[in-house]
């Protein structure tokens, strides 16, 4: 078992930084990548950022030049870095770890959630 602890959130004003932090602890193995998505009220889960464990990322259009996303020295922890933050940002966002093993396959985790709040 994989438990995904997100922390980092909160309100911040437009063009402002935030960087948010989701650290796994547990059974972890074999992680094939981490990630986030996010989720504005009254809009479908979008998607962020995703990194591989070898080092690839990808972003959604919309962040493309001012998130970040990266992992520490272990590969247990991944960031996300939101520079120029804007009121569409504004959502719940929420980590993911996809992770291999033997007995089950691939599986996907997730963490809690943490606020994201970008005000005019």
């Amino acid at each position: 078992q994989v438990h995904l602890v997100e922390s980092g959130g909160g309100l911040v004003q437009a063009g402002g930084s935030l960087r948010l932090s989701c650290a796994a602890s547990g059974t972890v193995f074999s992680i094939n990548a981490m990630g986030w998505y996010r989720q504005a009220p009254g809009k479908q889960r979008e998607l962020v950022a995703t990194l591989t464990s070898a080092g690839r990322t990808n972003y959604t259009d919309s962040v493309k030049g001012r998130f970040t996303i990266s992992r520490d020295n272990a590969k247990t922890t991944v960031y996300l870095q939101m520079n120029s933050l804007k009121p569409e940002d504004t959502a719940v966002y929420y980590c993911y770890l996809d992770q291999y093993s033997v007995l089950y396959g691939d599986r996907r985790y997730w963490g809690q959630g943490t606020q994201v709040t970008v005000s005019s």
